[in-house]
């Protein structure tokens, strides 16, 4: 289990990084034009703190595996994290619409990826708690 918290770390990271070019990526200039300051800034903010937030949890997968593993307090954050992943799981497929995706070759294989992403982030860290 130890090389997959690793794993996960490692992609944690990684997709806290991709996080940086969102901006420019989906067009942030013309598309919150017409938003009021507040919800430019909440867009802004809270895309950084969802950053933030998947790289601490990166951070923690790498340096703290075996906390996680083998004490009562890391498997309570596994379980955590095993439920923020789950929640993370149901929305890919409950809340964001298929229109999305469908029929767009990219957005179809970001839907797969990211969907199999989140279970098996949910499983390993559901799994740690269980042990």
């Amino acid at each position: 289990m130890d090389i997959h918290l690793k794993i996960i770390g490692v992609l944690l990271i990684t997709l806290s990084v991709i996080h940086i070019p969102f901006p420019k990526y989906f067009k942030w200039h013309l598309e919150l034009k017409h938003l009021s300051l507040i919800n430019k800034q909440m867009m802004t903010t809270h895309t950084f703190f969802i950053a933030l937030t998947v790289f601490l949890m990166g951070l923690l997968c790498l340096t703290c595996s075996q906390e996680l593993l083998t004490t009562p307090f890391g498997n309570k954050i596994a379980l955590g994290l095993g439920l923020f992943w789950s929640i993370r799981l149901f929305f890919q497929f409950f809340v964001y619409s298929p229109k999305l995706w469908k029929g767009k070759l990219f957005e179809t294989a970001m839907h797969i990826i990211f969907s199999i992403l989140w279970f098996y982030l949910s499983i390993v860290f559901f799994l740690i708690y269980l042990k």
